[in-house]
């Protein structure tokens, strides 16, 4: 079984607002990057689809070494809130689960894989994740308006 390197990331300007993620692929000596975004979304939003889309492209069962800076979805997948949440119906112990879609979206993908989660601290000195940051950041910039000047 092969074993690939993830990288993710999310951006937003405003929660919601426009944002952008990123994904970025590593097996041996190859490197794939992926990035999209939405005119209107949220953080947490653009972090997951950052790690659903990376794993989407995989095309084969595979060992997963995600890295990423939102603890939200880092804890999510290793302390069993997922596990938690899907139990549940998809909901919270307290209540509503925001984005269930995308978790379980998530969810299904992580059932093709083996995937251990790894935080790593944003916009410090990894190089992979801060190239994933430029990735979503160009990608919600695509969405912000320029400001536009008095007369």
């Amino acid at each position: 079984m092969k074993t690939v390197i993830l990288y993710t990331d999310g951006a937003c300007s405003g929660n919601p607002g426009p944002g952008g993620w990123a994904a970025i692929l590593r097996y041996g000596e190859h490197t794939r990057e992926f990035s999209g975004g939405e005119a209107e979304t949220t953080n947490n939003r653009m972090e997951l689809m950052g790690v659903i889309a990376g794993l989407e492209a995989l095309r084969e069962r595979c060992r997963v070494e995600l890295y990423c800076d939102s603890q939200y979805v880092v804890n999510a997948l290793n302390n069993g809130w997922l596990r938690d949440w899907k139990r549940r119906g998809w909901k919270r112990r307290d209540g509503e689960l925001k984005n269930p879609e995308l978790w379980q979206r998530l969810d299904g993908l992580l059932s093709g894989h083996i995937v251990s989660a790894h935080w790593v601290k944003g916009h410090a000195d990894d190089e992979y994740n801060n190239r994933c940051d430029a990735l979503a950041v160009a990608e919600r910039d695509k969405f912000v308006r320029p400001e536009t000047a008095d007369g």
